[in-house]
């Protein structure tokens, strides 16, 4: 998985009650963006994220 600083993650729920989480990566850690990354939630909250296959990159545009 590759990405940049200021791409959106979108996670998604892994049963019916739980909603998708949707964040954007302010610093990737790892090598030729690879993981980790440094990502902020859009409720404010913020971690260190290693992705797993329910994990999805929507790639900055400028």
């Amino acid at each position: 998985m590759q990405a940049t600083q200021g791409d959106r993650i979108i996670i998604r729920g892994r049963t019916v009650e739980s909603s998708d989480r949707h964040g954007e990566i302010l610093e990737v850690r790892g090598p030729n963006g690879a993981p980790p990354y440094h990502v902020r939630f859009d409720d404010g909250h913020e971690t260190i994220l290693y992705p797993g296959g329910d994990f999805t990159v929507e790639h900055h545009t400028t």
